[in-house]
């Protein structure tokens, strides 16, 4: 059983892969062209955005947007304490600070009290400048973007949507990676929408915005790339990376966000009165980027025996972010973390793909039985 079964995924789409990939070599262009400026139009129009401009990967794509928002020394971005290193990495790459906040046990996203006791913590302290949020699409649910909007706008702070492992998600009839000011994803291949190497992308309405970003991600053009009118930073897609994603793209917004759905409601069916399990909210969609349980107490046991059963599983964040040893000097502690420092001795992530058949999920569901009998 493979966690994320990319080789049944390119059996899948072998056809239009192979000739995708062909067409590039044969044509000669590597960098830009029309695949790439066709992978943006079908993107944007996807997600329901104006703007849509891919880069090098997905920390890139949230680097970018802080340089957009001229976010640096002395400003405060929040970010969820539960989650991938880069989102909070890319704060200190411009200089500004991060200021780590709870997440929603059930949801593993960021919560939106601990959000507004952190903003007020800081500007009671006066020591920074609130300017920015980044909430993460964890494991493929959107973030409680309507609740943490409402923050954003009330204190006039920037929305930085990190939608990398949240593309293809939904809440009501809105795409995932069309709810912050500004929104970017990953292209990496064991995401939703993955190609055969790093890719990212940035997406906003903004036309100001969407100038900046294009401009910084080749090294600050102007008019052209030997007019330099800014120092920017050298992030572009390939073409075949570009080529890859386009030929992959129906599939994925069809067949496989239906099939990859229904595996999770067989997850759900047998393990619901056995372990913790992710809650999906009401008039939210998931495009599952992982399957995460909750296992108290016997989580390196049921690891061990899953992997005697030839099945893979993944720990999905072991650490907070604020106990990261790179973040010791760079950040500050405003609110209580304590629901992330639970989830990271409780958190297991199954295998979760598009193409799980069913006597694999039927294997799972025996040995959880026998295990938690």
């Amino acid at each position: 059983m493979e966690f994320r079964d990319l080789q049944a995924q390119y059996l899948a789409n072998q056809a239009q892969i192979d000739s995708a990939i062909q067409k590039v070599i044969l044509g000669g262009q590597f960098i830009g062209g029309d695949p790439v400026k066709q992978l943006e139009e079908k993107l944007a129009d996807y997600v329901g955005v104006k703007h849509c401009i891919t880069c090098a990967n997905g920390t890139d794509a949230l680097q970018l947007a802080l340089m957009a928002w001229d976010i640096g020394q002395g400003d405060a971005v929040f970010v969820p304490d539960f989650t991938f290193f880069s989102t909070a990495e890319v704060v200190p790459w411009v200089q500004a600070t991060p200021v780590f906040v709870d997440v929603d046990k059930d949801t593993y996203n960021m919560c939106p009290e601990s959000l507004e006791e952190a903003i007020e913590a800081v500007l009671q302290e006066g020591k920074l400048r609130p300017k920015a949020v980044i909430a993460v699409d964890l494991f493929g649910q959107p973030a409680d973007f309507p609740a943490i909007r409402t923050i954003a706008d009330r204190y006039g702070l920037q929305l930085l949507e990190d939608g990398a492992q949240g593309f293809g998600g939904s809440i009501g009839k809105r795409m995932a990676c069309s709810f912050g000011d500004i929104s970017t994803t990953s292209f990496f291949p064991a995401k939703p929408l993955g190609c055969y190497g790093d890719g990212g992308a940035v997406f906003t309405d903004n036309d100001e915005w969407a100038a900046l970003v294009r401009s910084y991600k080749v090294h600050g053009k102007g008019n052209n790339k030997y007019d330099n009118v800014r120092i920017g930073m050298n992030s572009r897609l390939d073409t075949l990376q570009a080529a890859v994603l386009l030929a992959k793209f129906d599939r994925f917004a069809g067949e496989e966000m239906t099939a990859v759905n229904k595996v999770a409601m067989q997850y759900t069916q047998f393990l619901q009165d056995i372990v913790g399990m992710p809650v999906i909210r009401e008039g939210f969609c998931s495009s599952w980027a992982q399957y995460t349980i909750k296992v108290k107490n016997h989580r390196d046991d049921l690891q061990r025996m899953l992997a005697a059963n030839g099945i893979p599983s993944m720990v999905y964040y072991s650490k907070p972010l604020h106990e990261q040893k790179a973040f010791s000097n760079l950040h500050r502690l405003y609110c209580s973390l304590d629901n992330t420092v639970e989830l990271c001795q409780e958190v297991l992530s199954l295998p979760m793909h598009p193409y799980i058949q069913n006597a694999e999920v039927k294997k799972l569901q025996k040995l959880f039985g026998d295990m938690f009998a």
